[in-house]
């Protein structure tokens, strides 16, 4: 099967099919180049995709994933990365090896297509001119014979004619013999012309014909054959990153079957744990007898007695809620007219009656968030450097990351410290090397760093020691001795009473409050049995309205007159009794205060 023997009289036809061919392969070219950019396009968006939802470094998204669901969600994302560089992966491929190959390919095909239809139209032409010349002979060999029957006949006509001179005749004669001369030569010019052209007839079209049909056909076939190649690596491309491609949805797979519920359900546990304990029962009032308090010494031995146990300073107040957590609102700036001023000789109170013990246990225990006041102003409001604005299990856990950051830090700078010893070794026994004297300095600025850090891992594992319970909770007084309590102004105290939420709108209010008290139950006792009830100290006139919806405190009508049992101690509450029965409470700057000097003062708890 040959095209030269086959299709020997379709040269135009051949010419349009191979150039069908070409446009065929430019059009595939076309497709695999539109792919590649689908591919790149693709993988771009998918990029795009997993960066938008990737967490922001330093943001509160960070956190987030400590959970095993979002954690596999970020693996999804990398892996969705991934899964896009297999993408643009193919892209370049394709490129490379079809799109490329096949553009280089089309500009060879079309100079061989040329060449060999350039051969085909000068043999088509060579042959042309091969028949035009035998016609031309045949021509002029017919003439040729024509002329030489004409003059034989007008010899023969001339012969014949008994009135024609001899010389006339023989002239007749001549001519008709130059006549069929000239006819036998044009005729052996037309049979060697029919010759040549018979065997350049033969040679086109068995030879220089089909040779060039066959190489047409070899090109084109060729081209058929790299179409296909093409198109096998186009699938090959594909099939290369498919377990790449595998390994990233197995891997999407295997992230997903990690997500555990009851792990994340415990991180949330450890996220917002705060320590505390729930509120306990409340205690029934009985408002149909009137509330008479004194007690003798023997009815609390009976009590006692009877089987009622008193709350030991060691162990959890029962029924205790947090106070004062909700932020009230400060008034409006009183006019100078009703500014405090101190009244010598106030009213003194009424009877005064002891209060039930576990009723004084319950004041100490709220009487002790004044001290964070003072901690937040000192940071500026940026929250204490203990975290004891936090609850006890979170705040347990930024004193250990604490600890854990110094420690690093403090590890990075022995590391920094035993480089240059070892440098200054060198040094020493390589003098040409350099001086050993100019690391000296810093070595003992590197000395420095390490011992301050070192203070301060000591300050925040006493802190975390406290908060686990492994140190009793430090006093007032200790903390006064510690710097927490340098000179404030009033201002500010009662600024920072008025508004006892933190920056991040938790209660500030210590450890030492929020778990077990660790202090001998002896001195409590001995405490609250031998302790006076508190005495009236003075009064106080209400200059605004305070309505009192928390635990501890009580509502004032503004011009109410009271009594005051408690001064502020810095935390910017007062106490105030309005009868027998009711006491509680008030900011400082709702009421004006109007002393007792020669009244004892209120008990101070620490």
């Amino acid at each position: 099967m040959s095209w030269g023997t086959e299709l020997w009289d379709q040269f135009d036809n051949l010419e349009k099919h191979t150039q069908w061919g070409i446009d065929v392969l430019e059009k595939y070219i076309k497709f695999v180049k539109e792919r590649t950019e689908i591919e790149l396009s693709y993988a771009k968006q998918l990029r795009n995709l997993s960066k938008k939802y990737q967490p922001k470094k330093n943001s509160k998204e960070e956190e987030e994933y400590r959970y095993t669901s979002t954690r596999a969600f970020l693996a999804t994302l990398n892996e969705m990365n991934d899964y896009a560089g297999q993408h643009e992966v193919i892209s370049e491929n394709m490129t490379s090896l079809i799109t490329g190959e096949l553009t280089r390919y089309v500009q060879e095909l079309k100079q061989e297509r040329k060449s060999h239809f350039h051969d085909g139209r000068k043999a088509q032409q060579h042959i042309e001119t091969c028949w035009k010349q035998l016609e031309a002979s045949k021509r002029r060999f017919e003439r040729d014979c024509k002329e030489a029957d004409r003059a034989q006949q007008y010899f023969e006509k001339m012969d014949a004619d008994i009135n024609v001179t001899k010389a006339d005749v023989e002239k007749a004669r001549q001519q008709a013999q130059l006549r069929h001369q000239m006819a036998e030569d044009s005729k052996a010019e037309y049979s060697s012309t029919l010759q040549k052209f018979n065997s350049e007839q033969h040679d086109h079209y068995y030879t220089h014909i089909p040779n060039i049909f066959q190489k047409i056909q070899e090109m084109e076939e060729r081209r058929i054959v790299r179409i296909g190649e093409s198109m096998k690596t186009f699938a090959e491309v594909d099939r290369q990153v498919i377990p790449i491609i595998g390994k990233c949805l197995d891997e999407i797979t295997k992230a997903a079957e990690s997500i555990d519920h009851k792990n994340d359900s415990q991180l949330v546990i450890e996220a917002f744990k705060s320590g505390f304990e729930p509120p306990g029962d409340i205690d029934f009032e009985d408002f149909t007898q009137p509330m008479k308090r004194t007690i003798s010494e023997s009815s609390l031995s009976n009590s006692r007695g009877d089987g009622k146990s008193e709350p030991k300073f060691g162990g959890k107040s029962k029924g205790k809620l947090w106070p004062f957590i909700k932020k009230n609102k400060p008034p409006p700036p009183p006019p100078a007219s009703a500014s405090p001023s101190a009244v010598p000789n106030g009213p003194q109170s009424p009877k005064q009656q002891k209060e039930p013990l576990s009723h004084r246990f319950n004041e100490f225990m709220t009487s002790k968030p004044k001290i964070h006041c003072f901690r937040s102003l000192k940071r500026g409001g940026a929250g204490p450097e203990d975290f004891s604005n936090l609850p006890p299990e979170q705040r347990r856990k930024k004193l250990q990351q604490k600890v854990d950051e110094l420690n690093k830090d403090i590890q990075k700078e022995m590391d920094q410290r035993d480089a240059l010893t070892k440098m200054k070794d060198v040094y020493i026994k390589n003098p040409q090397m350099g001086d050993a004297a100019s690391v000296d300095h810093r070595l003992a600025e590197l000395g420095q760093n390490i011992e301050k850090l070192r203070i301060e891992v000591q300050k925040f594992e006493g802190w975390l020691a406290e908060v686990e319970g492994r140190l009793p909770p430090r006093t007032e007084q200790a903390r006064r001795q510690s710097g927490l309590y340098e000179a404030q102004n009033t201002s500010a105290v009662n600024s920072c009473a008025q508004d006892r939420e933190s920056p991040d709108g938790s209660y500030t209010e210590e450890q030492s409050q929020e778990t077990e008290m660790k202090v001998p139950a002896t001195d409590f006792d001995d405490e609250f049995d031998d302790e006076e009830p508190l005495p009236t100290i003075g009064t106080c006139k209400a200059l605004y309205t305070f309505e009192g919806q928390n635990e501890g405190t009580i509502s004032v009508a503004e011009g109410e007159m009271l009594y005051v049992i408690e001064e502020d101690k810095g935390d910017g509450w007062t106490r105030i009794r309005r009868n027998e029965d009711e006491e509680g409470y008030v900011p400082t700057s709702y009421v004006e205060v109007y002393l007792d000097k020669n009244a004892k003062g209120a008990m101070t708890y620490i």
